[in-house]
């Protein structure tokens, strides 16, 4: 530093430690206040952008807008407790979608949430057992029956298939042989049956990619599913 660098910068201080309390007092308020706009700045920017992306979820998962109201005020909920910080906020805004979608009975899978948010699907109810702890929210177990209606709309089936499938799950959740096992598991084998029974039959393929169901896990299922409810089927 130069010699007048140095006479400058004792200068300064030396009017700084002149300066009167009120001044100075006065400095520090207006530092203050510039601190917190640049905050309340940064913060209305995350928000805008997490706002953005839930728009854009939503709108990828078809959920309606009371939904999407929802899953943004839980993300806000998140942010006001503090949950955000040192995690990552992808798994937050993913989580927000799940649970939104749980609460408002607007069934979505774990693999479709997966498929627009990146997030994995531990990751997606890790996080969502969290959010629920922290703020106080019971989460119902989800029911086989939410999914029967958009499976079926997917694989294109008739009404009465639709009909006979929810029959197959509520005698099945009658006689307890549903713990345990997945709801979308239970769906897309009582599905699986129902077309079966209404010679409306859909290969095991189309079934598995219609629910997300792997054809393993719905051979298991359908098989277990017609013998406890003493179901013929070819």
């Amino acid at each position: 530093m130069s010699k007048d660098d140095m006479d400058e910068e004792a200068s300064i201080e030396d009017k700084v430690g002149k300066m009167t309390s009120p001044n100075r007092e006065h400095l520090q308020r207006l530092s203050e206040l510039q601190r917190r706009k640049k905050l309340s700045a940064s913060v209305g920017r995350q928000r805008l952008v997490a706002q953005s992306e839930i728009e854009r979820l939503s709108s990828m998962l078809f959920v309606p807008e009371g939904t999407r109201e929802s899953s943004m005020r839980l993300y806000r909920e998140a942010w006001e407790k503090d949950l955000i910080h040192g995690r990552s906020i992808e798994k937050i805004l993913a989580a927000s979608i799940y649970i939104a979608c749980r609460k408002n009975n607007v069934p979505r899978t774990l693999d479709e949430i997966e498929a627009v948010t990146r997030v994995g699907k531990k990751d997606i109810i890790k996080t969502s057992k969290l959010l629920a702890s922290k703020l106080g929210m019971k989460l119902a177990p989800t029911s086989p029956l939410e999914y029967v209606s958009r499976f079926c709309a997917k694989l294109n089936l008739k009404r009465h298939v639709e009909e006979r499938a929810n029959e197959i799950i509520k005698k099945a959740l009658e006689r307890d042989i549903t713990s345990g096992r997945g709801p979308t598991g239970i769906a897309a084998s009582a599905i699986y049956i129902a077309a079966i029974l209404c010679d409306d039959r859909k290969t095991q393929k189309d079934v598995s990619e219609a629910t997300g169901v792997t054809e393993v896990t719905l051979r298991v299922r359908y098989k277990e599913m017609a013998r406890k409810l003493g179901i013929a089927i070819e």
